[in-house]
């Protein structure tokens, strides 16, 4: 009987092969590499019954007639849930979980950023100029996390280890650990007027396009700031450019944009109370290694016909 084809369509596939050959799946599969910006010959897209990748060019799922399994290399998947040739049948897993700890600490970083006075004082060393600066505390301060998924819970727990108050929104009912209050998406409003602090965690659906725009910037308070790490579609970019002129709010952190890298020209560049981050939020050393683990966990269940983990809800467009 022939073994399945997985296809590990990225580059640096070393940590996958790997974790594919100490999981004992080398005897059970074919494992083929393509690199991320070749394309497979016509025997591996014919064959592939797996999929390991970024999210290959347009129309090329149609040329793979026998695949039965995306394991996307991305927690957010709306790339994949926008093609056309997307079969209603594919199990598309996502690599959600991958960023629970590395995006609260950045996120954390961010906080630390506009409250401490670290890079003004880097300029008075570049300067040789001793200057006392004074710091905000976060202590005592409300959080409000748009999106109170594993990253929004952990992000959480580390905000409650430094006194702040948490609160937030989530599709579902019910108290979670380390959030004061949970509301639910109707009630963002709330959540944006309580606020010191708002972080967009939400996935990219069309219920979320444009979510930030004029009408709940001007909820928020003036002396709040917001932090998009979640999806650049949230934000209505000309509406955040003009909250943060006018004083509306006090400014933004954002690391996901609609296109990137953000153009040159783009009016976010300009704006001294909005930090620009190269979409950082989710990069560290064991990503490779945390979606390896997930990889071979799927593979598994692959090979013995059992349920996937991480499916995408297509409905819910995560």
């Amino acid at each position: 009987m022939t073994k399945p084809l997985l296809l590990l369509w990225t580059d640096g596939a070393g940590p996958y092969e790997a974790a594919i050959a100490a999981a004992g799946l080398s005897g059970r599969l074919r494992v083929e590499t393509v690199a991320r910006a070749a394309t497979p010959t016509d025997a591996q897209l014919a064959e592939a019954e797996a999929l390991l990748s970024w999210g290959p060019p347009p129309g090329m799922l149609a040329r793979m007639p026998r695949l039965r399994f995306v394991q996307a290399l991305t927690a957010g998947v709306e790339h994949w849930l926008s093609r056309p040739d997307l079969p209603p049948s594919l199990a598309l897993s996502c690599a959600r979980g991958t960023h629970r700890v590395q995006m609260p600490e950045n996120i954390l970083g961010a906080l630390f950023h506009i409250t401490k006075p670290y890079a003004a004082i880097a300029g008075d060393n570049a300067a040789r100029q001793w200057t006392r600066r004074v710091s905000s505390t976060l202590a005592g301060k409300t959080l409000g996390i748009l999106g109170l998924g594993a990253i929004g819970v952990e992000l959480a727990r580390k905000a409650e280890a430094l006194e702040m108050h948490v609160i937030g929104t989530r599709r579902g009912s019910g108290e979670m650990p380390h959030v004061d209050r949970v509301y639910r998406p109707e009630a963002t409003d709330q959540v944006l007027a309580a606020s010191d602090f708002v972080v967009l965690l939400l996935p990219a659906t069309p219920a979320t396009d444009n979510f930030i725009d004029a009408a709940r910037l001007a909820q928020m308070k003036k002396t709040a700031w917001l932090l998009n790490f979640g999806r650049g579609a949230l934000i209505k970019d000309d509406d955040l450019v003009a909250a943060v002129r006018a004083g509306t709010i006090a400014g933004a952190v954002l690391d996901v944009f609609r296109t990137e890298p953000l153009p040159a020209d783009h009016p976010f560049w300009g704006e001294e109370k909005i930090m620009v981050l190269p979409h950082i939020g989710g990069l560290h050393p064991e990503r490779d290694q945390m979606v390896a683990a997930l990889l071979v966990e799927n593979l598994h269940r692959f090979v013995e016909g059992a349920p996937l983990t991480q499916l995408v809800d297509r409905a819910a467009g995560y």
